[in-house]
């Protein structure tokens, strides 16, 4: 018993939010107080799309969308920079701080924790493709397990905001739900890791319009069936792209679902394809 007992991870539990509830006063209270009640080691990935967009259309800066994702040209990457990594990472770390919560705020640069590459001008659209330069948007391409371990085993809970750097000195816009999952799986190795997507929606819907519609259990299977019909579409693609991917690394358990419902025995949970 004594073996099995040693041989056991560390439960580890990362939450990643999105920026409408990040933005949102009394979803993030409610939030960042379910956060602080979940037991053991934690990590919290947050957005701040729509606050970013704010701040630049107040210093007259245009903020460019292609199929929902943002061009960050360099004026978009300083407001990026300052929002994300300033206004809502430090908002977040200090009201966890009041909580009892020991949080420290991150941007992928710091440390050198997550590092990626910028992305290449990819094709956009099937009838009429035309390639589109995102900008300073950056791909994941690695996870410094072993330092975020440092900051875990020392008693911290890392608050990273969506920002990475490529190790030129170059700091990169970076989709949150990637670096939840990237992070999720790097770590994998060194704690049983539960995943939790957190949104405004009670979980991945079959009718959009419908909350009480969640779609119980997704498999790759599943997906690939849902994704053809057109009942999963839109940014949820993505998201359960990189939660299958999760799975198939060795996360435990990867669940998405509301804000309001984090413990992670609701929504939608992603699992691998089982014959």
């Amino acid at each position: 018993m004594c073996i099995f007992a040693a041989n056991m991870k560390q439960k580890l539990t990362i939450v990643k939010v999105g920026g409408a509830v990040v933005e949102d006063e009394a979803q993030l209270t409610r939030l960042l107080a379910d956060f602080t009640a979940i037991s053991g080691a934690k990590v919290l990935v947050h957005g701040g799309g729509r606050r970013a967009t704010a701040v630049a259309a107040r210093l007259g800066i245009e903020t460019k969308m292609v199929e929902g994702r943002r061009i960050t040209d360099s004026d978009m990457l300083s407001v990026v920079t300052m929002v994300y990594g300033g206004l809502v990472n430090k908002t977040v770390v200090a009201r966890l701080q009041a909580l009892g919560v020991n949080a420290i705020g991150l941007t992928g640069a710091d440390a050198g924790i997550i590092r990626s590459e910028r992305r290449p001008p990819v094709s956009i659209g099937a009838d009429s493709p035309t390639l589109v330069d995102f900008g300073f948007v950056g791909d994941v391409r690695s996870v410094d397990d072993s330092m975020l371990a440092r900051l875990i085993d020392a008693g911290m809970t890392p608050v990273i905001a969506p920002l990475t750097h490529d190790g030129q000195g170059q700091i990169l816009n970076t989709n949150a739900d990637t670096m939840a999952s990237e992070t999720a799986k790097a770590l994998a190795g060194r704690y049983d890791v539960t995943l939790i997507y957190a949104f405004e929606k009670p979980g991945v819907l079959r009718n959009a319009d419908d909350d009480t519609s969640v779609i119980p259990v997704i498999d790759r299977q599943a997906f690939e069936t849902y994704r053809a019909d057109g009942t999963i579409s839109g940014g949820m693609l993505p998201k359960i792209e990189n939660a299958l991917k999760a799975v198939d690394a060795g996360v435990t358990r990867v669940v998405i679902t509301s804000a309001t419902a984090i413990d992670g025995e609701h929504g939608t949970v992603i699992s691998k394809t089982t014959n």
